[in-house]
């Protein structure tokens, strides 16, 4: 009996020896993502940079309007303040919130921080949208306590047609802290060439690699709309596996369509009135998860600081 009992460990030893060695085995599915590594390079002509423990929430999620359809911005904000939160140990919420006694991967977390996305859409003043310079006011009401306990905090905004070096200028704030992105998606406008923007989206950026003074750059994002398990089950009651999604950013010049908005307080239709056309300078986002029917123009980004 104890030879048999030997014999079946060394059989099963052999059988696991070699299931190791197969492409896509179960054992390589299990082992653990590699640890994330924080770059910091931005001297020399290029820049390497990335920034660790970044919360990557979901923003579709049941007790938001529309199911959390535009709650991109706060959602986004959300991973900002929670690396100041758990990196550096900053006191940031509301009232008795706290956002460093919060972990967005326990599921008993959820309701809280469903609540409190929806916080800062209300000090966003969200409206079907948000807005960048409303965000950054809302990152201000959240990082009170932080101030109150001595804290000193700092925002921004920098444009992608107003910039010298935008991805440059991105590198070194992502440097300080995540970022806020903003991309507008853009449909073929009424001339041909031209194009007009049809809508955009909030992303954290996770990390940036290129070189100053460049055309392009490589970026990871935390985008809180693109969840891998959108639509599936319960996914509006849960968190999704967190990911860093890879994109490319490529300088563009474009010539951009300005449609005319109706004013509500006059009785004429000012829409139907000709528009106007002029260039601009984007960054056009392209990346495996970001295929569609329009062009994803990166418009600006949102910088944060902050110091004890």
């Amino acid at each position: 009996m104890i030879r048999k009992a030997s014999n079946l460990i060394l059989a099963a030893a052999a059988t696991a020896a070699t299931m190791a060695a197969l492409p896509g085995a179960a054992s390589a599915d299990i082992a653990p993502p590699p640890a994330c590594v924080r770059a910091t390079d931005v001297s020399g002509a290029d820049f390497d940079v990335k920034q660790c423990g970044i919360s990557d929430v979901d923003q579709f999620r049941a007790g938001l309007e529309n199911n959390g359809s535009a709650y991109c911005g706060p959602a986004s904000l959300y991973n900002v303040l929670h690396y100041w939160a758990h990196e550096k140990n900053a006191p940031v919420g509301w009232l008795t919130t706290d956002l460093r006694n919060l972990n967005p991967k326990d599921q008993a977390d959820y309701n809280v921080i469903t609540n409190s996305i929806g916080r800062i859409g209300v000090d966003a003043k969200y409206d079907g949208g948000t807005n960048m310079g409303n965000l950054r006011n809302a990152f201000t009401i959240a990082t009170k306590k932080a101030r109150d306990a001595g804290w000193t905090t700092t925002s921004g905004n920098t444009s992608s047609h107003t910039s010298t070096d935008f991805s440059g200028d991105l590198a070194k704030k992502l440097n300080e802290g995540p970022v806020q992105m903003v991309y507008g998606r853009y449909k073929e406008g009424p001339q041909t060439g031209s194009l007009e923007r049809n809508g955009g989206h909030i992303v954290t950026v996770v990390a940036a690699k290129g070189s100053f003074g460049g055309n392009t750059v490589q970026l990871k994002l935390a985008d809180p709309g693109r969840a891998w398990d959108h639509g599936d089950g319960d996914y509006l009651k849960t968190q999704s596996a967190y990911e860093s999604l890879d994109v490319t950013l490529t300088r563009r010049v474009i010539n951009e369509y300005l449609p005319v908005d109706d004013n509500p307080d006059t009785a004429e239709d000012e829409s139907l009135k000709p528009g106007t056309y002029r260039t601009v300078n984007r960054w056009e986002l392209t990346g495996r998860r970001y295929v569609g029917t329009t062009r994803q123009m990166v418009e600006t980004f949102n910088w944060f600081s902050m110091a004890p």
